[in-house]
């Protein structure tokens, strides 16, 4: 398993880590556990979870993912492995969350204090800001919108709530996600300005149906030394081309609106168009579409998650793909002909 140093922190993780959202919704604890040792096993040492896990977010599921990886995690050699959970931004439906989730001083106190309650350690490798506190496009919304404008904690009073739990070793790292290019610039300028904790990664959608990162993400992070958590980078399950057929099975059509950044209409085409370049070079579709990810220049980790045993094996191996350089030829081709079908 190829290892890479996440920006400028002494984390250095799997180039595949271990997502966990399907655990206490589609996988039980069992299956948790089955998920974690199988990988431990196979060189991962990165696992990424959330507060907010298990997806689709509920009031009944809300923390069971990582309550799971605590239960595993006693067992365990801690400082063998790299642990990076999130803390939930704003949203409407999330009223259950902390009394409805923003990201402030009270709140990062009591979201920290019950991760490390629930993953039963004294630390977290790397915490991240699940999505912004401030008004921007995220889960498939593209255009930034002023008049969504909405009271937000400054991005300073963030960093200063972060700090304490870094300097009490409650933290070892930040990182960020589903952010801008802006969100990125302003977070390393003050922390700079102000001699507070750097970010060091950024979790984002990517995969080959939404490049968009390469599109200003990729050279401010590459000046900034912020390193890229890929996530969803099956874009939930369309590269792998179950969905191409009317009984394709999967999250996107047992949750109503859970697919909805995929929800657009050249995403079935384009996914058909990297399914059947898969084929031609006899490959599936889940192995093109993880070892393309895996093969980035920005690459800090590429997160796959998996609800069956025979799903993580498979996602596993792409570790051991490498595409030749005219695979990658005719990606570039089919990625003109359909750009970012689902940002």
């Amino acid at each position: 398993m190829k290892m890479i140093r996440l920006g400028n922190s002494d984390l250095v993780v799997s180039r595949i880590c271990l997502g966990t959202m399907t655990w206490g919704q589609q996988n039980n604890e069992k299956d948790a556990h089955e998920q974690l040792d199988y990988a431990v096993a196979n060189g991962i040492n990165f696992i990424d979870t959330a507060e907010m896990y298990a997806v689709p977010p509920t009031a009944e599921s809300y923390t069971k993912t990582e309550t799971y990886i605590g239960n595993w995690l006693k067992h365990q050699k801690r400082n063998s492995l790299i642990l990076a959970t999130k803390i939930a931004g704003p949203r409407p439906d999330l009223t259950y969350v902390r009394g409805g989730s923003k990201v402030n001083k009270a709140q990062i106190d009591e979201a920290v204090a019950g991760s490390l309650k629930r993953l039963q350690t004294d630390y977290v490798d790397l915490y991240q800001i699940h999505w912004p506190d401030r008004n921007t496009p995220i889960f498939g919304a593209y255009q930034f919108d002023p008049k969504r404008e909405r009271e937000a904690t400054p991005i300073r009073e963030q960093l200063d709530a972060l700090a304490v739990h870094v300097k009490a070793g409650r933290i070892r790292y930040i990182g960020l996600s589903n952010e801008t290019p802006w969100g990125v610039s302003q977070f390393t300028r003050m922390a700079e300005e102000h001699n507070l904790p750097r970010v060091i990664s950024i979790q984002n959608s990517y995969n080959l149906l939404n490049r968009t990162f390469e599109y200003g993400l990729a050279e401010t992070c590459f000046r900034e030394n912020v390193g890229l958590l890929a996530y969803s980078p099956l874009a939930f399950g369309h590269l792998s081309g179950k969905y191409l057929t009317p009984e394709g099975h999967g999250r996107c059509n047992m949750y109503a609106g859970f697919g909805q950044r995929y929800e657009k209409v050249n995403t079935k085409p384009a996914s058909q168009a990297y399914v059947d370049l898969a084929k031609k070079y006899s490959m599936s579709g889940t192995a093109l579409a993880l070892a393309f990810v895996n093969q980035r220049w920005f690459l800090g980790s590429n997160i796959i998650g998996a609800t069956t045993m025979a799903q993580l094996k498979e996602n596993i191996q792409s570790e051991y793909v490498t595409l030749t350089d005219e695979c990658m030829k005719e990606i570039e081709a089919i990625h003109v002909r359909y750009t970012n079908p689902a940002p």
